[in-house]
């Protein structure tokens, strides 16, 4: 029955909890009333049974919830007959366009231009994904009392400002898109390399992230960017099954069985990546699926296009420059020219303290000291990435390449 709960959460939470800001407008008291109706569950199903259609049941559980908590403050009257009336007309979701998703709603509420972009970012991945204020802090490299007091004042704005739920009117979507495709973005990024926790990979992430995509793709057909960002999904995504082993550690792309590979959604990757290109408007969504479509399209590791996928990352630092972007370029270069390249370009990233706590810059680093044979350098670093790694996954592999270092014996 557990399971039963656990799958409800995945699929439901999202939907539910944006149905209830819709009605009610107050984040916090949907949040808390979404989380009751899951306790309500936990507590009936298993005597009751799995209702037939547990969206719907745990969706009236917490509409209920949010009227009897409603009820209690005479100062809510005017919103309680507001959301009573909403909950008698209340029709459970269809399959209709994008613009009836309550989920599309909460995102391009979120995303609204008054909030600074980071906000919008954040609050959105807390509402729509249900991340811990810890998580997110770690995906934006600030501590999480910072983001702690970032997502407060977000949640405030929006309420002082009465910010209308909904999906912008066409005149106004451009504004809005590329704060909802840097939600997205990131949201993807947690369920491919989970920032904490004994799993790699959360599929309910990456797949809740393809699925908004897809809805937003959809609205504004003419932008090439949320086409692009889709394709890289679906590409990235599409490496799934091979990036971990039968014990859930992790498989580097060299190594990765590529016959694992999901053929069909490469397929679809690349036909999407190829339809935006054709709008000849370059962004950076666009040249990070161009790189994952040069790793997608070599039958073999030793056939990859390194000398291009620099060159893809050297245009992704001049179209969104930024510390990460440098990493992964010198990763490329390493490849194209040599671990020696490569450790130039980490020496001028280390130099200004940018990506301090972050784990793959030592990580990186041992590897290219490793196949350097400088091995007292290299066990050093791998260490120092061992200290910094927030999954156990990661740390795992590392122990596992730490002891392969013949000084680290």
């Amino acid at each position: 029955m557990k399971e039963a709960v656990a799958t409800a959460y995945a699929e439901e939470r999202v939907r539910i909890v944006a149905t209830l800001i819709r009605l009610t407008g107050d984040w916090d008291l949907a949040e808390e009333c979404t989380q009751d109706a899951f306790a309500r569950a936990l507590e009936r199903w298993p005597r009751d049974g799995v209702p037939h259609r547990p969206g719907a049941w745990l969706t009236t559980t917490a509409r209920h919830r949010a009227l009897d908590r409603l009820r209690r403050s005479a100062t809510e009257s005017a919103k309680l007959r507001e959301v009573a009336l909403a909950a008698r007309d209340e029709e459970p979701p269809g399959p209709g366009g994008a613009e009836h998703d309550d989920r599309l709603r909460l995102i391009f509420t979120c995303c609204h231009p008054a909030l600074p972009m980071q906000a919008r970012v954040a609050l959105t991945l807390r509402t729509v994904t249900g991340l811990s204020t810890s998580e997110i802090a770690h995906a934006f490299l600030v501590s999480e009392r910072t983001m702690g007091q970032r997502l407060v004042r977000a949640k405030n704005k929006i309420r002082h400002a009465a910010i209308p739920f909904r999906v912008p009117p066409d005149h106004l979507l451009a504004e809005r898109t590329a704060g909802v495709m840097a939600v997205l973005y990131l949201l993807f990024n947690e369920g491919y390399a989970a920032s904490t926790g004994s799993d790699l990979l959360r599929k309910d992430l990456t797949g809740e992230a393809i699925q908004l995509a897809r809805m937003l793709a959809a609205l504004v057909p003419h932008e090439p960017e949320a086409h692009g960002l889709l394709a890289l999904m679906l590409l990235h995504d599409a490496r799934r099954a091979a990036r971990t082993d039968p014990d859930g550690d992790l498989v580097l792309l060299e190594d990765q069985d590529r016959s694992l590979w999901n053929g069909e959604q490469t397929a679809e990757g690349l036909a999407v990546l190829d339809r935006a290109l054709r709008h000849r408007r370059p962004g950076p969504y666009q040249v990070q699926a161009a790189i994952a479509a040069c790793h997608a399209t070599a039958a073999a590791a030793s056939a990859t296009d390194w000398p291009q996928i620099a060159l893809l990352y050297g245009e992704l630092c001049r179209l969104a420059p930024g510390p990460v972007v440098e990493l992964n370029r010198a990763v490329a270069v390493a490849m194209a020219e040599g671990p020696v390249a490569g450790l130039a370009l980490l020496d001028r990233l280390t130099a200004t303290g940018a990506l301090v706590d972050y784990h793959l810059l030592p990580a990186i680093r041992a590897d290219l000291l490793r196949r350097l044979g400088r091995w007292d350098e290299a066990a050093a670093s791998y260490r120092e990435a061992l200290a910094l790694a927030a999954t156990d996954a990661e740390r795992r592999f590392l122990t596992r390449r730490l002891a392969q270092v013949p000084s680290a014996g």
